[in-house]
């Protein structure tokens, strides 16, 4: 698969030309450059961390900052916070000025690089990055090009130390060589990028609202069959509850508790000495998947045999994620497809044993209805992160119809979420070549190995 889109993307920037003349840039990870082009080191092309912020400066001074999760992996800055300079974090010292560049130099893996055009007063970012301040041999457009560029990114990755929270020393990035051509042709392959980068970058927009719709479209038909069934044409009565409205004639309203058993799992990821060793189902598992099977890479813990009684996994039990940093997180749902009697329920996780008359893979679709799904949301607590308890989860209301239609609404729901989840793949799978491309362009561009010289006149 690698090289299939290495073979795309290299077709796709044939259409470009070449320039006439090459030579070898003398360092092996860049390859041959245009003739004309010279090949300088970032510390001779612009100064780093020339601004920063004393700790003597005054408390009340108001700043703009900007910190390494405010700026995405395409090179915009998505997010600032309105601070003094007494209640700023410690790491809010780099000061910024129109024309610098910003570049991780922590968490690398994250690629947060951006330009900066046109701050506002008092713009500071965070020490996690190097401010790149462009020299008169380097333009701010072409840099931030440049400076995003896989060929360069990728030696800041390779080069950082660490695992957690992987970091460069600026010093040790400033040795790193980049690819120059004369300033007027860094003026037109920043125009060109600027153009093209748009045009990608508005295709993908387009296609990641149509995976917003496609999952707006499958959560309103888990919602209509769960709630309303699957035959238009069968009588329906008020439910009695204001956000479910009316249901089938011969269905019920029922509470969790009278459709099956919940716990609160207490088992953690920690090993003790003398107890079983189990593999454990997480918070990620369930969050992630829609079904939990005894294939998934579940990780190792220890429990006791009490532990190991109460929360192994039987098929049909329905796990949902009990606490979250986000309330719109709470509640989660996931079947589990099999006996599963060495894998555990882990914390952060509610487990459900669905009652005779229970289909677990209707009950796990009901969490995921808007109405179901919401009423636990509202219940969830905290501030800082939201918790259910187990009373608020067995006070949880669903419409239940018979226990044969229970199954045959989960069938249903199997065959056309899948449809809907192909579809959602392809759309993915898109976007991703689209990135992939917008990235082979950058990085062909401030290489030199196409000329787009001309391309910024049409």
């Amino acid at each position: 698969m690698k090289d299939e889109g290495g073979r795309r993307k290299a077709e796709s920037l044939r259409r470009f030309k070449r320039y006439p003349a090459y030579k070898d840039s003398g360092v092996e990870w860049l390859g041959e450059i245009p003739e004309h082009w010279e090949v300088k080191r970032l510390k001779h092309l612009a100064d780093l961390n020339s601004e920063t912020l004393r700790e003597e400066t005054d408390p009340g001074l108001e700043m703009t900052y900007v910190d390494i999760g405010g700026v995405d992996s395409l090179g915009h800055i998505v997010e600032k916070e309105n601070l003094t300079f007494a209640t700023a974090p410690t790491r809010a010292r780099r000061v910024v000025r129109n024309g610098d560049v910003i570049v991780s130099t922590v968490r690398t893996y994250l690629r947060a690089i951006a330009p900066i055009r046109n701050p506002e007063p008092g713009l500071v970012v965070s020490t996690g990055f190097a401010v790149v301040r462009p020299d008169d041999d380097l333009t701010m457009d072409y840099a931030a090009y440049a400076l995003r560029a896989p060929y360069f990114v990728e030696r800041v990755v390779a080069n950082s130390k660490g695992v957690s929270f992987p970091a460069i020393n600026e010093s040790e990035m400033a040795r790193f060589e980049m690819a120059v051509p004369p300033e007027p042709e860094q003026r037109a392959i920043a125009a060109f990028l600027d153009r093209e980068t748009a045009r990608i970058d508005a295709l993908v927009a387009k296609k990641e609202r149509l995976i917003e719709l496609l999952q707006e479209k499958r959560t309103a038909l888990i919602t209509r069959a769960v709630t309303k069934g699957l035959d238009p044409t069968v009588p329906m009565k008020d439910s009695g509850i204001e956000w479910l409205g009316e249901i089938p004639a011969h269905w019920e309203v029922k509470r969790l508790k009278a459709l099956a058993s919940v716990h609160l799992s207490n088992v953690d990821k920690k090993s003790v000495e003398g107890q079983e060793v189990v593999r454990l189902c997480n918070y990620t598992d369930v969050y992630y998947n829609e079904r939990i099977t005894p294939d998934m890479d579940f990780m190792l813990a220890t429990a006791t045999r009490e532990q190991v009684k109460r929360y192994s996994l039987r098929a049909g039990d329905v796990l949902i994620t009990k606490d979250s940093e986000s309330w719109t997180d709470i509640a989660v749902p996931a079947v589990v497809s099999d006996d599963m009697p060495e894998v555990l329920c882990g914390y952060h996780l509610a487990h459900i044993r669905p009652a005779s008359e229970c289909v677990g893979a209707f009950l796990s679709r009901a969490f995921s209805a808007i109405g179901p799904r919401d009423q636990f949301q509202v219940a969830a607590h905290g501030i800082t992160r939201f918790g259910l308890g187990s009373d608020a989860i067995r006070a949880g209301l669903f419409a239940m119809p018979p226990e044969s239609e229970q199954r045959a609404i989960a069938d249903f729901l199997d065959r056309e979420t899948a449809k809907v989840d192909a579809l959602v793949a392809k759309v993915r799978e898109a976007i991703e070549r689209l990135r992939e491309y917008r990235s082979a362009l950058i990085s062909a561009a401030v290489t030199g190995k196409i000329d787009v010289r001309e391309e910024v006149t049409k």
